[in-house]
């Protein structure tokens, strides 16, 4: 018996292809509820980023293909855009693409220092295991650190730092 896929499967099989022809790399496929509204997300990348040309070229075969294959039951808003600074961080894939990266980890609850917020570099990915390095002020690796995903409230890109500085 097949079993039965979610939504989010469902879209990225038919976002997938779309994403290769153009040369883009499917970062994400969200499907939320904000209020009374539904929101498929549907977040794309490429070397050097997206832009609105890259939106527009994938959104337009994209809305075809949930059309004709009508994969969602009730109304909802697509969205198809850049995953952006700071993007999160949530499949093996992302963390693989981002070791030699500063990410931005917040735990679910503070470890046994009271800690849960961390900046550290990324240096590996195991199965449900993120293995990092503290940095010194310079960005420099100090002491190797591991945290378990699911301690993790979420795992964030840590390239935005900059747009904090001075406020």
């Amino acid at each position: 018996m097949e079993s039965k896929k979610s939504t989010v499967e469902k879209v990225w099989e038919l976002a997938q292809p779309i994403a290769d022809e153009l040369g883009l790399f499917l970062w994400d496929v969200r499907f939320e509820k904000e209020g009374s509204m539904w929101y498929l997300r549907v977040l794309i990348d490429k070397d050097g980023g997206v832009d609105m040309n890259d939106c527009e070229a994938f959104t337009r075969p994209m809305n075809k293909a949930l059309d004709e294959a009508d994969p969602i039951q009730q109304s909802y808003v697509l969205e198809c855009g850049s995953p952006g600074l700071g993007r999160e961080l949530r499949r093996a894939e992302h963390f693989q693409v981002c070791i030699g990266d500063v990410i931005r980890i917040r735990l679910i609850r503070p470890d046994e220092n009271g800690e849960r917020d961390f900046v550290v570099g990324l240096v590996g990915y195991e199965k449900d295991k993120l293995l990092c390095q503290t940095l010194d002020e310079n960005g420099n690796g100090v002491e190797n650190v591991e945290f378990e995903l699911s301690d993790c409230a979420y795992v964030r890109l840590n390239d935005d730092e900059d747009l904090f500085d001075g406020i």
